[in-house]
């Protein structure tokens, strides 16, 4: 290790206890009102499912309920913060190099279920099972890909050091991606999952139903529960089972949903705003979206305002066509793009777009979804466009999306800009739904994260987002709120942005 570092992080995280999630505070009113936590008693939450395609592998997830599931059994080295800047979790603190190549974190003293002591080859198992060039579907690859393995090594005990191909002054949010989860040193059997997190695993039906049970020798402390239910339901059938009482927490509820609540005194909507973006995505690796004229037609033809309108409810703020509003590197001088149907037209006409059938692939994979792409079918009939709305399956639509029509809808929750351009803008990114892939691209986004000055990292991921938002293909229309739904018996849900730290904390979560 160099001897110049530059000290990253020391914080300390709050324990299992009332100061890592609540609502309001230890004594403060949940719901139902004021009360001090408790052990004891099951949680019911039910999310939107995926059918055989969930799974206990936490390197394979991808759907909410899987990662609400690995969240309960394993720990990140490093979650994402309510400002999606990391804090710790296994590890306690991190240091760098100068030149950002090489990184030192320091493990907490942790165990995993079966009573073995977490260590750093944990850490080097878990990221070689990660970045194994033969496992094609673990999703954190590509973000990790810059980690020189061979050059990774254990510093004692407690210490892990890793060592990259290039520069990254933002290296520690990088490990907080979906699917960089800790597993014990020869795992391979995702059947018998064993991890360091607050519940022990004790049954899972893929697209059914999950249990686990509290891990008295978390490193942050037991949670509350005695047992955590994750189910998958249908949104109709979550929507019906938390205000019947026969759930306490669902996950992912509707605008219309909230408006149908309100006054019920058994259930409490748990509000997130600026949660992430809704939109579509044009594939621009074919015709006609290669062609930015054609691409810029459809930014114009959106009546974004409408969507907002029937789609979010009017829980959301508009979206200008770029990822991340109110995070860190995120372009707020821009003007907002506004809808120009004469203008929309005219490059429709230039690009050869009107004489074009396109088609809008779409799935009730997420509430809104098909309604959304009805909606812009109108919009573009307005402009002079022809556009088929045709559904397919939820349980594969994320994968199908990547190859199928010329438009799809498209939906991120929270993570920091760097790691949505590195998931989504790059070629090679697994969720690459736009089909945006231009080697000068990534080429300056390698070398935005290697420059160590904030504000010239600020300046560069700037002009990257600029050039996506005025010839990329996504139409990022609003950032809405995202909205939970509790049972009045249920204390310690904090509002708090998907993929985030306080997200589906179920450790700190306890009911009357």
């Amino acid at each position: 290790m160099p001897e110049e570092r530059t000290r990253r992080h020391v914080l300390g995280l709050a324990g299992g206890g009332c100061a890592a999630a609540l609502l309001s505070g230890c004594d403060g009113p949940g719901p139902a009102g004021a009360t001090r936590p408790r052990r004891g008693g099951v949680l019911r939450a039910a999310f939107p499912g995926a059918g055989a395609k969930e799974t206990l592998d936490p390197h394979k997830q991808r759907q909410f309920v899987d990662i609400a599931r690995h969240k309960a059994m394993f720990d990140k080295l490093v979650e994402l913060g309510p400002t999606l800047r990391p804090v710790p979790r296994l590890a306690r603190d991190w240091e760098s190099s100068a030149d950002s190549t090489v990184w030192r974190f320091r493990l907490r003293e942790a165990v995993f279920h079966d009573g073995h002591r977490l260590e750093p080859d944990d850490v080097l198992y878990s990221l070689h099972r990660i970045l194994d060039p033969h496992a094609a579907d673990h999703l954190a690859a590509n973000s990790l890909s810059a980690l020189d393995l061979g050059g990774c090594r254990a510093v004692g005990k407690e210490t892990v050091e890793l060592r990259l191909k290039k520069p990254s002054a933002e290296f520690p949010s990088l490990l907080a991606v979906t699917g960089a989860l800790i597993v014990r040193r020869g795992y391979r059997d995702p059947e018998k999952p064993v991890g360091t997190g607050a519940f022990r695993f004790a049954s899972f039906q893929a697209g059914r139903s999950f249990s686990a049970h509290r891990f008295d020798d978390h490193w942050a402390g037991a949670p509350y529960l005695d047992e955590l239910r994750i189910l998958s339901a249908a949104s109709e059938a979550r929507n019906s089972a938390v205000q019947a009482g026969e759930i306490d927490y669902a996950h992912e509820m509707s605008p219309t949903f909230a408006r149908l609540i309100e006054g019920n005194s058994r259930v409490a909507l748990v509000s997130t705003p600026l949660s992430g973006v809704d939109g579509f995505a044009l594939k621009t690796d074919r015709p006609p979206f290669d062609d930015p004229d054609a691409a810029m037609a459809v930014k114009l033809l959106v009546d974004r305002d409408r969507l907002i309108e029937v789609i979010s409810g009017n829980r959301a703020q508009p979206g200008n066509d770029l990822y991340g509003k109110g995070y860190a590197y995120y372009p707020s001088h821009l003007p907002q793009r506004e809808q120009d149907l004469a203008q929309a037209r005219r490059l429709a006409r230039r690009s050869g777009l009107l004489n074009r059938r396109l088609t809008f692939y779409t799935s009730t994979v997420v509430d809104g979804f098909v309604n959304a792409a009805h909606l812009f079918a109108d919009m573009a009939g307005e402009a002079g466009l022809r556009v088929e709305v045709v559904s397919g399956p939820p349980e594969t639509y994320n994968t199908d999306q990547l190859t199928t029509g010329d438009i799809g809808n498209h939906r991120c929750g929270a993570m920091p800009i760097p790691t949505y351009i590195s998931e989504r803008l790059l070629d090679g990114s697994p969720q690459n739904a736009s089909a945006w892939k231009h080697p000068d691209f990534d080429e300056d986004f390698v070398h935005a994260q290697g420059i160590k000055k904030e504000t010239a990292r600020t300046r560069a991921y700037g002009a990257l987002q600029r050039t996506v938002r005025d010839e990329g293909g996504l139409v990022l229309w609003g950032h809405p709120d995202w909205l939970n739904a509790v049972s009045t018996t249920v204390h310690g849900v904090k509002p708090a942005p998907p993929n985030t730290d306080e997200w589906a904390r179920f450790d700190a979560v306890w009911v009357d």
